[in-house]
């Protein structure tokens, strides 16, 4: 059974082992138990309704937050592989809450709320306030790879007065998102995404992701979950509109200055979780951590380097 294998997994090479068995590694074991698990056969035979899953919050926008990336459509390129069939029309409106820090780096935290959106025509367009305005450019039956409009919320002075005072605001801004999909295959249902965003009038930048995730052990005919971690990367100039201090600002806000270099910035796990209660009504929650690495760590702006978020929502599937 899975939870045996992985306790040995786990403990059987001792404490040097366990330290070394890193999230990445975690999830691999996991796959690696899962297509023999009795949770999975009943996970395959109920596909078509645990994709309800794809219906993120308003709330999680595309600001940087803990939340891994994949988290924003988890669940989605495994509908065309299971369901190969699915409705021309499919529609779920909700209303959630979020809890995450006030900015990437902040110490504080706040709630926000909002509706939840997710329409979607065949395997073509989609209207969604986690994936954004978009369309799948090219497709196939494990993969797909799309473009989305989205939206980054950005960063106010009056946020947080005592720590950005003089550092002056990154404005509201669209994005471009380019994302690619590929699931290994049933029998091994792990997910691999990959995206780049390109800000339009907030930080300018470019910030890439990585990350894979799957279905987890304990999942039934009327709740799921996915786990796994994720990784991003930003360039020099992303990278300084959020972390950097230059000269005007360093006058400004007492900070140092500050060059923030591209590369690395982060690196996280995160988990989603889906409740059936019926055929129409669900309700669905994201949970993560995020460590900030590299630059964006090192920054005299960042107050904490770890942060965490979660998410809850409630549902209808029309």
């Amino acid at each position: 059974m899975y939870y045996t294998g992985l306790a040995s997994a786990l403990h059987g090479p001792g404490k040097e082992g366990v330290v070394a068995l890193t999230a990445w590694h975690i999830v691999i074991v996991a796959a690696h138990h899962c297509a023999r698990a009795q949770w999975y056969k009943r996970f395959v035979s109920s596909v078509p309704v645990f994709l309800i899953l794809m219906t993120p919050l308003v709330v999680k926008a595309q600001t940087p937050s803990p939340l891994s990336e994949w988290q924003y459509s988890a669940g989605v390129p495994l509908e065309k592989l299971f369901e190969s069939k699915p409705p021309d029309w499919q529609v779920r409106l909700g209303v959630g809450a979020a809890f995450r820090p006030l900015y990437d780096g902040a110490d504080r935290y706040h709630v926000l709320a909002g509706p939840s959106i997710d329409i979607r025509y065949r395997d073509l367009a989609f209207w969604s306030t986690g994936e954004g305005i978009g369309m799948n450019v090219l497709q196939g039956e494990n993969w797909r790879v799309s473009a989305a409009a989205v939206y980054d919320l950005g960063r106010r002075g009056l946020d947080d007065p005592s720590r950005l005072n003089g550092l002056g605001n990154i404005n509201p801004a669209p994005e471009i998102k380019l994302a690619a999909e590929y699931v290994i295959s049933k029998e091994f249902p792990l997910v691999v995404r990959a995206a780049v965003t390109r800000s339009f009038g907030g930080s300018n930048g470019w910030i890439a992701d990585l990350g894979t995730y799957m279905p987890m052990p304990g999942s039934s005919d009327t709740f799921f979950w996915f786990a796994g971690p994720s990784v991003s990367f930003a360039d020099s100039t992303y990278m300084n509109s959020w972390f950097g201090v230059n000269a005007a600002q360093a006058a400004a806000s007492g900070y140092r200055p500050y060059a923030a270099s591209a590369g690395l910035k982060s690196a996280g796990f995160g988990v989603t979780l889906v409740w059936f209660i019926d055929k129409h009504w669900f309700m669905t929650a994201d949970g993560a951590l995020k460590r900030l690495l590299d630059s964006a760590a090192n920054s005299p702006i960042t107050q904490a380097k770890t942060q965490a978020g979660c998410n809850i929502s409630v549902n209808y599937q029309f």
